[in-house]
């Protein structure tokens, strides 16, 4: 079966041949764990080649190579790149405001009852702080503006949610929602993992305070690398936490000890990084930049439209919302009368990778996903 999606742009094309993953399996998984693209794998190999041959030796260039990434990740979010620290993963980004932010008690933070745990726990956590988490219901992930508006209250001081859902695939519209948490008084913290890498973003543009996110689901990096973003009117604002001999200016002058901490969100960046994920995640970067968030977006859309119409052709139920901006790579269905987890496991026989979302399947492709792979996907799934 031809792909006229394809055919009119050579992203997919181009893109496919840097994801070995496509050799065994069609890869529905994105939102869960992606597999890494060619350039990433090198890019890691050759850090266990440095690291076994050369030792700390090459620890400079490593280094470096930090710095490097802390600038990909400002290309990314249009950001300054001292807006901008390397983190392990999405809770810690958002642990640094919640235990960093100067609350009182009877404050309160609001956010949606659907998010996924990582953007709870650590607001939970201020309870015995007097912080009060008020968790506002949603259709399918969608929220009304005014429904959100109700929500906040003199001392809501931050308001917390995903970009995207990670069960429905609901994209938010982060320039009117921080919009309104501006008017109410309070500050937007994002939880971008389910969306930053495939969707454009500018932080100048779109006045979001602070954003964390993974990079091994869209950006397609390894585990325990990610992004911390924090406007820089907010650097001080947050006690820093995990404070370490890198958060200092004079961070390789090792007998001057002073609380000089830096001004840049580089001073969350405790002790020493996970250097080769940092490395491998450097390289996924560098890819999606090279693509563009802009031909990643249409593509992704444009397949995932597609895909609703194939599964619609074989009964499922799509439970995404599917309009306009709303929709997104994560599309979650059913087909009535079977087990999700049945299912899931029927397609992993039939190398078709899917998960299980809030009761439902889900589907989570990118942009180098083709036909042959959807065809693989209804043939599971009606089988």
């Amino acid at each position: 079966m031809g792909d006229p999606i394809a055919e009119a742009d050579n992203l997919q094309s181009d893109f496919r041949r840097q994801m070995a993953i496509v050799n065994r399996w069609a890869y529905f998984d994105h939102a869960s764990v992606t597999p890494l693209p060619e350039p990433t794998r090198a890019a890691l190999a050759e850090f266990i080649q440095q690291a076994a041959a050369d030792g700390v030796t090459a620890w400079p260039t490593w280094n470096r190579r930090l710095n490097h990434v802390r600038r990909l990740g400002a290309e990314l979010l249009r950001a300054d790149v001292d807006e901008v620290a390397l983190i392990r993963n999405t809770t810690e980004g958002i642990s640094l405001v919640a235990e960093g932010f100067p609350w009182q008690p009877g404050d309160n933070v609001v956010t949606l009852a659907d998010e996924f745990p990582s953007n709870v726990y650590p607001w939970l956590n201020l309870k015995s702080r007097g912080v009060e988490t008020r968790r506002l219901a949603t259709d399918g992930g969608a929220i009304s503006l005014q429904a959100l508006r109700d929500a906040c209250d003199e001392r809501t001081r931050i308001v917390t949610l995903s970009w995207v859902n990670y069960a429905t695939g609901y994209r938010h519209d982060l320039n009117a929602i921080a919009e309104l948490v501006h008017q109410q008084g309070a500050l937007l913290f994002v939880d971008a993992i389910q969306g930053l890498g495939v969707y454009p973003l500018d932080v100048r543009a779109t006045p979001i305070d602070f954003l964390a996110a993974d990079g091994h689901k869209w950006m397609l990096g390894p585990e325990g690398a990610g992004l911390f973003y924090v406007r820089r009117e907010h650097l001080d604002r947050l006690r820093a936490i995990g404070v370490g001999w890198h958060s200092v200016v004079h961070s390789q002058d090792f007998q001057h000890i002073a609380l000089d901490l830096k001004p840049a969100a580089s001073r969350y960046e405790g002790g020493s990084q996970t250097m080769i994920g940092m490395t491998g995640f450097g390289a996924s970067l560098e890819l999606l930049l090279a693509y563009g968030a802009d031909r990643i977006e249409r593509r992704l859309l444009d397949y995932t439209d597609m895909a609703c119409e194939q599964l619609q052709s074989i009964g499922a139920q799509v439970a995404s919302h599917r309009d306009g901006t709303c929709r997104s790579g994560i599309v979650a269905f059913e087909l009535p009368g079977q087990d999700p987890a049945t299912i899931r496991e029927r397609c992993l026989e039939a190398a078709v990778v899917v998960n299980v979302r809030g009761g439902r399947l889900r589907i989570s492709p990118h942009a180098y996903n083709n036909e042959d792979d959807l065809d693989r996907l209804i043939a599971a799934l009606a089988s």
